[in-house]
């Protein structure tokens, strides 16, 4: 089957949500149509484009010099990187900081059946007479004789769907509107209503958060919803942090400010803030994790905040780990139509233009160099573009290399459940796009590895 006929269920599937949402007026369906057409044939050109398309060099400079030493790079092509990628892709993480009341809600010392110590705690974050609230959900193990490292990530349905642990607080939650059930889009285009969590919901995604496991292996667990930073819907912006950080009369984002990725981002280092208030937290250990969008989402906190001492990116794919510049798999055009919150207005204008791109995944893996990073992947995962995510880190490796840090070969063979690399590491296992228990065995044994060379 050709690519055309591939995309054209997906493009007719959008035509007629379009239509549904803004009418059928003639001159509103055309407009609509030629805007679809526009990023779909935007996609299909670079599902075809050439599968070696040349991709930044890690380590020449805007100016084309060449960055030669560890120092160098830390000292001119960091700090250039991280513009950039603010600049272009993820916008610009507000300087400012907003007023911030940190009350512990509950905590539970005999948790999970004694196995752990179990905190709630409220981030109230205040600005412009408004609020938003932060539930961070925080498991250490009870035995532990000192500080532990700790698992600091978001999740995607609210911290009760992490466990079936009856303690967790039901807090509020964004839904899809029932009413909108048929409608074939994505989820985070749907209308959304917020409501009270559910008995029922309890640990239904708790495969993809297997506590006993982490907390046996000495390692803690931080948690707070993604939607309580902003609601990963097309309006969340309203209902999330960043209208706080909004300058005099402003009510919409600068073309380089921040998007929702930016936001969650920062809701991770705010996580990482209260942890350092936490004496039974080995704040030196503090290790990033995330999947898919929350993948994304790690990699780019990573880059921006050296607290966290290591960083996992599990199948992140483009936008993330992954390599734009080859133009296969998921494309840019796709990202921004489906997903036109996730970055800055200032990512639109390589829709169709890849290649005029001056950053990509491989650049935001050297971010974090020289610590530890494991870019995870799986093979039946076809737009998280697992090749692309390889390739991006043995590009990212010559960075890991100005360190003494040993990474990945590109000539090296990726054989399923064998992970490749050191420091900076990348595995891939079979199965589509998820995070399982194989997946935190392989992360687990990896960071238990990283803090042993400590």
């Amino acid at each position: 089957m050709g690519q055309s006929s591939k995309m054209r269920p997906q493009l007719l599937r959008s035509v007629a949500i379009i239509r549904r949402r803004v009418g059928h007026g003639v001159s509103v369906s055309v407009i609509a149509v030629a805007l679809v057409m526009s990023g779909f044939q935007a996609a299909a050109g670079q599902q075809a484009g050439e599968e070696h398309a040349a991709w930044p060099d890690a380590l020449v400079m805007a100016n084309r010099s060449r960055v030669t030493s560890a120092k160098d790079f830390e000292e001119r092509r960091r700090p250039e990187l991280l513009r950039l990628f603010a600049e272009n892709v993820y916008g610009k993480t507000p300087e400012d900081t907003v007023e911030v009341r940190r009350t512990v809600t509950s905590v539970d010392r005999s948790a999970l059946g004694g196995l752990a110590v179990r905190k709630q705690v409220t981030l109230e974050f205040t600005a412009h007479k408004e609020t938003r609230d932060l539930h961070l959900l925080l498991y250490l193990p009870a035995k532990a004789s000192g500080p532990v490292p700790v698992f600091v990530g978001l999740n995607f349905d609210g911290n009760v769907t992490v466990s079936k642990d009856e303690g967790i607080a039901l807090n509020d939650e964004w839904v899809p509107d029932p009413a909108e059930a048929d409608v074939q889009l994505g989820t985070e285009l749907k209308g959304h209503f917020l409501q009270k969590a559910t008995e029922e919901e309890r640990g239904k995604n708790e495969s993809r958060w297997p506590l006993e496991m982490i907390l046996h292996a000495g390692f803690g667990v931080a948690t707070v919803y993604a939607g309580d930073i902003e609601p990963d819907m097309a309006v969340g912006i309203g209902y999330g942090v960043r209208p706080l950080f909004f300058k005099g009369d402003q009510y919409l984002p600068a073309a380089n400010d921040w998007g929702a990725i930016g936001a969650w981002a920062w809701g991770l280092s705010r996580i990482a803030d209260y942890l350092e208030t936490d004496p039974a937290v080995n704040t030196e250990e503090m290790i990033v994790i995330g999947r898919s969008r929350l993948g994304k989402t790690a990699l780019w906190a990573g880059a921006q905040d050296k607290r966290f001492a290591m960083v996992i990116s599990n199948e992140s794919g483009k936008g993330g780990a992954s390599l734009s510049h080859r133009g296969v798999e998921e494309s840019i055009a796709h990202l921004n139509l489906a997903f036109p919150y996730w970055f800055s207005a200032n990512y639109h204008h390589f829709t169709g233009e890849q290649q005029k791109l001056p950053v990509d995944g491989h650049l935001l893996l050297s971010l974090i160099a020289p610590r530890p990073l494991f870019v995870g992947s799986a093979q039946d995962d076809p737009y998280s573009d697992p090749q692309g995510e390889f390739l991006s880190v043995a590009a990212a490796s010559e960075v890991y290399a100005l360190y003494g840090e040993t990474g990945v070969s590109a000539d090296a063979k990726v054989e399923l459940d064998k992970p490749l690399g050191n420091e900076l590491r990348y595995y891939m296992r079979l199965g589509g796009h998820d995070m399982r228990a194989e997946d935190w065995k392989q992360y687990i044994a990896w960071a238990e590895e990283m803090l042993k060379k400590k």
